[in-house]
């Protein structure tokens, strides 16, 4: 039986190395603490390695790849070129106007895909803030409609803002969800093609954007999200104290759910292989982050990937 994978990775702060300051003191452009080029260098080696160890227990590289908390293009350029990628790999990128600039990306195998339209989807939120701009931006979602196998397929990729300060971010989270599934819903209901939502959504499966995500406005089901079923089971891809997080999710249009399908759907699985957990004795299973605070632990990132199985009829 054929297959391919399709990804999702919060990479956690992919930036380029930081300029050595002129005073000490002086705030960074990553915002981390000593992000210079071997720290840099190594986040890539992990980066690439966690796709490596994917490749070991599944036979392939993932065929597309979405990304979040990536900073510019040149960061994906200098992964590509890395084992297993070995710039076999192109890129969809554009630089969003979030206040950290942070992006979200996609990578996809040149042999397998081919990109036929993508945009930014950018957003802009009205503030209150005297001292800010009269508007507010977030992290763009990234669209992309690609061929596979004669097949379209459209990609959404989403890197929502934060839950923090008593969730004040979440009317912004509602107003982006919704725009999506407006997209979603004329791309069903018009053209029957596939789509593929995938993203840190900050929030988990069972949370009402992501429930509202799956049905039409007559409630009929038109998505599926087999994250549910990984998050009913405690299967977690970050952690926040003592809770357990699935914000990393991968949602597919119920065209992949047909056995008269090309690309069928097969699995989902939060990867967290042992190499990409902590040793540290109170976090002990959780993500090996990169950093703790400004601590540097060099690690992989502070969530694990998330991909989904698709089987292929030839």
């Amino acid at each position: 039986m054929l297959m391919e994978l399709f990804s999702f990775y919060n990479v956690e702060n992919l930036f380029l190395p930081d300029p050595k300051p002129v005073h000490k003191l002086d705030p960074t452009l990553s915002g981390l603490r000593n992000w210079d080029e071997r720290k840099y260098k190594t986040k890539l080696s992990r980066i690439a390695h966690v796709f490596q160890l994917i490749k070991e227990e599944n036979g392939i590289v993932p065929f597309m790849i979405g990304l979040c908390e990536v900073s510019g293009k040149k960061v994906l350029e200098d992964l590509v070129e890395l084992n297993p990628f070995n710039t076999r790999y192109g890129i969809v990128h554009y630089d969003s106007m979030d206040e950290r600039k942070v992006d979200v990306a996609l990578l996809y195998d040149k042999n397998k895909i081919e990109v036929v339209d993508s945009e930014a989807i950018t957003f802009f939120f009205e503030t209150t803030n005297e001292n800010q701009e009269n508007y507010d931006t977030t992290r763009d979602v990234l669209y992309s409609k690609v061929k596979y196998k004669g097949e379209i397929v459209n990609v959404f990729v989403a890197h929502l803002p934060s839950k923090r300060e008593k969730d004040v971010n979440k009317p912004k989270r509602d107003f982006i969800m919704n725009e999506i599934r407006t997209r979603i819903l004329n791309m069903v209901s018009h053209t029957q093609e596939r789509v593929i939502v995938c993203g840190d959504f900050n929030e988990n499966p069972d949370d009402e954007n992501l429930i509202n995500l799956l049905c039409d406005d007559k409630q009929a089901k038109m998505m599926e999200n087999p994250f549910q079923e990984l998050f009913s089971a405690r299967n977690y891809s970050a952690f926040h104290y003592k809770s357990g997080l699935l914000f990393d999710q991968i949602i597919l249009s119920g065209s992949f759910f047909g056995e008269e399908n090309k690309l069928m759907f097969q699995s989902a699985e939060v990867f967290s292989h042992e190499k990409m957990k902590s040793r540290d004795k109170k976090t002990g299973g959780r993500p090996f982050r990169t950093y703790a605070g400004t601590r540097y632990l060099g690690g992989y990132s502070d969530h694990f990937p998330v991909f989904v199985r698709l089987k292929i009829d030839n």
